[in-house]
This record gives structure tokens, sequence and C-alpha cells, in this order.
């Protein structure tokens, strides 16, 4: 059902390092993002795949994770994604990109989440850093880094609380909440039977 892969579908921000993701399996999940809606069906973006350790731990640092946790730096050594994927935007092809990436990410994330694994999706970015990390060439616009591996936490939807805090946090067990809003709270409008 669509809705349990949705509800596995988390940002899951520790992972099983040792546990690799094979270059197969990131190009499938390109794929799936490859035959996924896009804007005047332009396709205009591109990726970049990582499932080396070695590239991977160049990636790493130019990586924001978990703004809410601001005594927490991201995942330890064992805990980091054993693959990425890069989402570029080609410039020669188009000059923004609207939606698209956002559409490719969450068509990978279903896909990852379909095969047992995790991820996070990452906007917060050092995009210089990681331009000159991984020789990006100036047409390609740094859109998203999502970080995959199976996940090593669990992470639990909740309602948010009367006071409306949406933050997400951890609990002394070291279990990751996130509240969520109420159904009630979205819809602003109804018509119909």
């Amino acid at each position: 059902m669509l809705e349990d892969l949705i509800r596995t579908n988390r940002s899951y921000r520790r992972f099983e390092q040792s546990i690799p993701v094979e270059l197969a399996t990131l190009r499938g999940l390109v794929n799936l993002a490859r035959l996924s809606a896009s804007g005047a069906n332009m396709q205009p973006l591109k990726y970049i795949l990582s499932c080396d350790r070695e590239t991977n731990q160049h990636i790493f640092p130019h990586t924001g994770w978990a703004g809410y946790l601001e005594d927490w730096d991201g995942p330890a050594e064992g805990e980091r994604p054993a693959a990425y994927i890069v989402i570029l935007g080609d410039t020669d092809i188009r000059g923004s990109f609207g939606c698209d990436h956002g559409i490719a990410a969450q068509s990978i994330m279903l896909g990852t989440a379909e095969q047992g694994l995790g991820g996070c999706i990452i906007g917060s970015i050092d995009m210089d850093g990681l331009r000159q990390t991984l020789a990006i060439p100036e047409q390609y616009e740094i859109l998203l880094v999502l970080a995959l591996g199976k996940p090593a936490e669990t992470v639990v939807l909740e309602e948010a609380g009367p006071d409306g805090d949406i933050r997400y946090y951890r609990d002394d067990e070291d279990m990751h909440h996130v509240p969520k809003r109420p159904l009630s709270e979205l819809i602003v409008g109804e018509y119909g039977n």
C-alpha cells in the first residue's frame, strides 16, 4: 500500500555504513526519477552516483545534517551513508528547474524505501566545496544531495502537540521523533460531497 511506503520513507540520518549499496541499485533508483514527471518534459536533471567509500568521505563534509538537533554534528564514522546521489540541473537545457528535483528526489526515496533502504534528502550543502570535490562543471547547478544506506535508527511519526511544535527531536533512548501537523490544519477548503 502506498501509504505504508510513504510512512517507511523517512529522513534517516544514521546508517549501517558497512552495508554496501551497489552501483546497479543507484542506477535503478535514478531510472525511477527518469520515468517521473518533468516540467514541459524538458528532463534537465543529471546525477552523480557514489557508492565508493573514499568518494563518500569527500562528499560527507559538504553536507549539513539535522538543523533542529543543534548539539549534533551529523552521523559519526560507521553511521554515515553508504551511497550518495547528487542531483544536478543542466543549465544548457533549462535555466530553472521548478520542482523537477523534488519530484525526482521523492521517486528515488520511495524506491529506496521499497528496497528496505533509507535516505535523507539534503538541501543544506556547501555548494562550492562539493563542486570542487567532485569536479562538477559550471553548467550544472547543484540542487540536492541524497544520502542513502541501510537505516541504523528508528524514526517515529507522531501528531504535533497542542503547542503546534513540529521540530523533530531525539528522546532519551535516541529514537528520532517527527511531529506532523494534523490533517485538519492542512485542508483550508473543501468543495463537494
